[in-house]
């Protein structure tokens, strides 16, 4: 799969991105360039939520996430990232920006003279608060996020389970464990699993905690100090219920 397309659930294993990732990322070598994939691939979409709201075009959205990853890629911006500025999530916000303000300097130096005005990105930000139903660029960007920490954590539990040939089961209760399951569907899911109410319900309850850790780990990877882990776990659950 390449690094520049969104990747799914089911389709990948899971790559847990860490600032160790991020230092090997920068060697010019196969497993360098193979950890910058891997990180490109684990923040593409909150890149392109970013952009969706920034821009208001989805197409150009798609295009400039491309642009600015194939840059990533190539070596660029991947060598200003520096582990003690605290969470990598927020490297690559500030890095997205500062390539969106160098791509609309070099398309006001190609239109100079004309009568487009280009928008800065605080504009940009102060126009979708406008609207309360609209989230701010940043707020999307943390959205994504949320969703895609929680689904790379719900890849990583399942493939434990896969390994613990428990695989079946957890597919039964992927909806609990994302929230979607209708009230009363836990009844019927404990009689196809062949297990009574209270076998069930503790089964599903450590399948919780455990995706929970999961979430925590993944978490824990984009950080410089393990004493915010619980700060950027409330700032997750926070972008998710937005």
């Amino acid at each position: 799969m390449s690094a520049l397309s969104p990747s799914k659930p089911h389709d990948v294993p899971f790559l847990t991105t860490r600032w160790t990732r991020v230092r090997l990322a920068r060697m010019d070598s196969e497993d360098g360039r193979r950890a910058l994939a891997d990180l490109c691939d684990a923040y593409y979409e909150p890149v392109v939520a970013y952009l969706r709201r920034v821009l208001r075009d989805p197409d150009a959205a798609r295009d400039m996430s491309h642009a600015f990853f194939a840059q990533m890629l190539s070596g660029g911006e991947i060598h200003t990232a520096d582990q003690a500025r605290g969470r990598f999530r927020w490297y690559l916000l500030g890095a997205v920006k500062h390539f969106v303000s160098h791509q609309r300097e070099a398309a006001a130096r190609l239109k100079r003279g004309g009568s487009t005005v280009a928008v800065s990105l605080d504009d940009e930000e102060a126009m979708a608060m406008k609207d309360a139903r609209v989230l701010s660029p940043d707020a999307e960007f943390d959205r994504q996020w949320a969703v895609t920490v929680i689904a790379r954590a719900m890849e990583a539990l399942r493939a434990s389970c896969v390994a613990e040939g428990r695989e079946a089961f957890f597919d039964s209760v992927g909806d609990l464990l994302s929230g979607h399951a209708r009230h009363g569907d836990q009844a019927a899911m404990a009689t196809a699993a062949g297990m009574s109410a209270d076998a069930f319900r503790m089964a599903v309850h450590r399948l919780k905690k455990r995706l929970r850790e999961c979430v925590k780990a993944e978490v824990a990877g984009t950080l410089d100090d393990p004493a915010t882990v619980q700060e950027e776990m409330e700032t997750l659950f926070a972008a998710l219920a937005s």
